[in-house]
């Protein structure tokens, strides 16, 4: 499969703070690509910057940031409209605000198609009611009338990923788009996102701390710290062989069924994460790492050992002992 996105050392800062430090990822065609970590590590930032939609006390610079070949960069923005919303759209992680109380849920929906396919009112419309069928929405004709504050969590959710679908993006970027919902909800948005994505041939950014959720939707995956992408891999690799100490101290978190006892504490990763401000250097996690040594301080090369494997660190795989 082609790269659809391609992100390569894309720096974000917002004044002396570096929020997004060399980070690189690819989105194939037809793929579901993860973007994991903790609270604060830089995830959604990244998204914005894809989108263009960064603040303006914000500065966004990398090596390449392409999307189907076509330097996002370089666009202005009138480019930058005419592609979000069209071939990429994106899901924001908070349902509960992501629509405008004073609009009802078919004209925000009918703007989209209305906006970047020059459409009538009225076949935007037809099309917002298949869309909310089409994600087993029901009464969508009904729904459409309704304002935001009519709809439960879920349901707003639902509306926003039939928004999304308006013009057939190529791309759907989704912001962790279960954490504001219940279990039960939760199963079924990304039961939803995974038969859209094989009915539709989507390649979706799913951008997640959860790694339950990982483990059943993605491809692939990056592993995110404090700014950087620490470890890049196959979903079913990362698992049985993960290859930076971060991602290994990730897993180790997890509990297991039928492995971890009662009355055992769970597991945690020691320290604070790091304030990483511009001209930081070496491994930002050295300070957490029981397998950190004096040249973690020091400037850090990229180690490809594998095909479609990338990580960060000093420490080569057999120096680390598999859990």
């Amino acid at each position: 499969m082609s790269a659809l996105l391609e992100v390569e050392e894309l720096d974000i800062s917002f004044g002396a703070l570096s929020a997004v430090r060399g980070a690189s990822l690819e989105v194939r065609r037809g793929e579901t690509h993860c973007l994991v970590g903790e609270s604060g590590c830089g995830k959604s930032v990244t998204a914005l910057a894809v989108m263009g939609l960064l603040p303006r006390n914000s500065v966004r610079q990398a090596r390449r940031l392409a999307f189907d070949g076509k330097d996002i960069l370089s666009l202005d923005e009138k480019g930058l409209s005419r592609l979000r919303g069209d071939r990429m759209a994106m899901i924001f992680q908070e349902p509960m605000t992501s629509l405008n109380p004073a609009y009802t849920v078919g004209s925000q929906m009918a703007e989209v198609l209305v906006r970047h396919r020059g459409a009538s009112k009225r076949a935007a419309l037809d099309r917002a009611a298949e869309l909310l069928a089409r994600v087993r929405i029901t009464s969508p004709g009904m729904r459409l009338g309704q304002y935001p504050h009519q709809l439960s969590g879920g349901l707003r959710q639902r509306v926003m990923i039939a928004m999304a679908l308006m013009c057939d993006p190529e791309l759907l970027i989704a912001d962790e788009p279960t954490t504001a919902l219940d279990v039960t909800v939760q199963a079924q948005i990304l039961r939803l996102l995974a038969d859209l994505q094989k009915d539709l041939g989507l390649a979706i950014l799913l951008i997640t701390h959860d790694l339950g959720v990982v483990a059943r939707t993605a491809h692939r995956v990056s592993v995110m710290y404090a700014g950087e992408v620490v470890e890049s891999s196959p979903v079913d690799r990362l698992f049985n062989r993960p290859m930076h100490p971060y991602t290994r101290g990730l897993l180790s978190c997890v509990p297991v069924p039928g492995k971890v006892r009662r009355d055992q504490p769970l597991g945690s990763i020691p320290g604070m994460v790091p304030h990483v401000t511009q001209g930081f250097e070496g491994c930002a996690f050295r300070q957490r790492c029981a397998l950190a040594r004096p040249d973690c301080s020091g400037p850090i090369g990229r180690r490809r050992p594998e095909a479609d494997r990338v990580y960060l660190c000093q420490i080569a795989p057999e120096e680390m002992t598999v859990s």
